[in-house]
């Protein structure tokens, strides 16, 4: 069966569709949003991650490291040259302190699966059930098709989060198998879209307005990142566009979290934007009360 590389499986979701959900984090992402909250999943390649505060300074990574790609600064601690990493791992197997851990491991079909299907008597009493996440799914397209056709075999309701950023033969293909689309939307300016997330919108916005042609059950996720998108502007912008949907059952604000500046990764670069705060409680209403007079109050979370 086909196989993929997962960072995560999430057990008990509430938050990531209705009802209690499985949440399938996939690695891999075309998009990268300057805010990035999940930054192990930008790259779809298993990758070393680092944990300063349990590291003993033993140096034992180094010692065992077969082509010098970790080094000890002086001035900066531990160093890694991902250039020149072989990809073996030796050094998270000689880490008694469990500093070096993995992010991202190779799972076939069935073994998600296997995982899945425990939690079937939770999906039935809540209306639940699985959701693909990430990264975008769609990246590693050939394993999340397997493993949505193997979801809907077993009955079980599924829901893809995606950024929407994928050639629409490929969504299309996708359609029998997804039952909910949480569907993300950065920004409504296609210059400033590129800006922040290394792409423009213009497939985004073409693939949710078919999904909604289609009748697809959609749920809107709009990240509220203060000074980048919440202008007046833009959020009328945006809920004047969704305002012009059938097919969307509910409009998610989603106000900007630091728990992507805390994660560990060890030289990658993908800190998110250090000193951007999360929005206050009035800005969210004021955001709110834009897309409600276009929307609706009860399409609106």
């Amino acid at each position: 069966m086909s196989a993929g590389i997962i960072f995560d499986v999430q057990r008990f979701s509430l938050h990531d569709g209705p009802g209690i959900r499985t949440t399938v984090f996939f690695k891999g992402c075309p998009l990268r949003c300057l805010w990035c909250h999940n930054p192990e999943a930008i790259s779809p390649e298993i990758e070393l991650a680092f944990y300063s505060n349990k590291c003993i300074n033993c140096n034992s990574c180094i010692s065992v490291c077969p082509s010098g790609a970790l080094q000890n600064d002086s001035l900066k601690g531990k160093r890694y040259n991902r250039e020149i990493c072989q990809s073996c791992w030796r050094c998270v197997d000689a880490c008694p302190g469990g500093a070096l851990t993995l992010q991202g491991r190779i799972f076939q079909v069935e073994e998600i699966l296997s995982q899945i299907v425990k939690d079937i008597p939770f999906y039935k009493r809540s209306d639940g059930g699985v959701t693909l996440s990430g990264g975008e799914p769609t990246f590693q397209f050939d394993f999340c098709l397997a493993l949505l056709k193997a979801c809907k075999e077993e009955g079980i309701n599924t829901a893809l989060d995606t950024s929407g950023f994928v050639p629409w033969r490929r969504l299309e293909e996708l359609l029998p198998f997804v039952d909910i689309f949480l569907y993300d939307i950065k920004h409504m300016d296609s210059d400033e879209h590129k800006r922040l997330t290394g792409v423009p919108n213009e497939t985004i916005l073409e693939n949710l307005v078919r999904l909604d042609r289609l009748g697809k059950s959609i749920e809107i996720r709009v990240p509220i990142i203060p000074g980048y998108n919440d202008s007046y502007e833009n959020i009328r912008a945006l809920s004047y566009f969704l305002g012009g949907l059938n097919s969307v059952k509910r409009v998610k604000l989603l106000p900007y979290h630091k728990l992507g500046l805390s994660k560990p990764w060890l030289f990658n670069n993908r800190r998110g934007i250090p000193d951007l705060e999360p929005p206050k409680r009035d800005e969210m209403e004021r955001i709110r009360g834009i897309m409600v007079k276009n929307i609706g109050e009860e399409r609106i979370y």
